[in-house]
C-alpha cells in the first residue's frame, strides 16, 4: 500500500487533513523516501524515519521523530525514551503551514539516530543538530 490508498481509506475529514500534510511533507522533502512503515505513512532521510502521521481513534497525529528536541510549545512530548513529539488534528482548519513547514525545516536540521538504535542495542544518539 501506499501513501495515497492509506489516505484513500480514511474518512472524508480525515483524508482532508491527510492530503495536506503529505503534499506539504512531499514538498518539503524533495530527497525523502516515503512509505507505509509500521502501518503508517512515515519520511525517511538516509534511512533515518524524520516524520509521519497516523489514524488515532478520534486524530490524526502528526509525529516527529526527533520533535522533542525542536523546543516548539505546539509539539507535545512522547513517552519513553524516545525524542519523537508530536500534535493531533481533527480538522484541516488546525493546521498551521507556517508552524508545519517551520518544524519539517527543524527536523531536517536536528535529527536523533534511529536507524542505527538497534544496532546500539537501544541507544540512541544524537546525529546532528541536538543540544545535548
Amino acid at each position: 500500500m501506499d501513501i495515497e490508498a492509506f489516505n484513500e481509506k480514511l474518512s472524508a475529514r480525515d483524508q482532508k487533513i491527510c492530503h495536506l500534510l503529505m503534499t506539504t511533507i512531499n514538498a518539503h522533502f524533495l530527497e525523502a523516501e516515503s512509505k507505509i512503515w509500521h502501518k503508517h505513512p512515515v519520511w525517511f532521510l538516509d534511512g533515518n524515519p524524520i516524520v509521519g502521521y497516523s489514524k488515532l481513534k478520534d486524530s490524526i497525529r502528526l509525529m516527529f521523530w526527533s520533535g522533542s528536541s525542536f523546543e516548539e510549545p505546539d509539539l507535545k512530548p512522547g513517552t519513553g525514551k524516545f525524542k519523537d513529539a508530536f500534535i493531533r488534528y481533527t480538522s484541516v482548519d488546525q493546521i498551521d503551514l507556517d508552524d508545519l513547514k517551520r518544524w519539517l525545516e527543524k527536523s531536517k536540521e536536528i535529527q536523533w539516530d534511529y536507524k542505527n538504535i538497534v544496532k546500539k542495542k537501544g541507544r540512541l544518539d544524537p546525529l546532528k543538530g541536538v543540544k545535548v
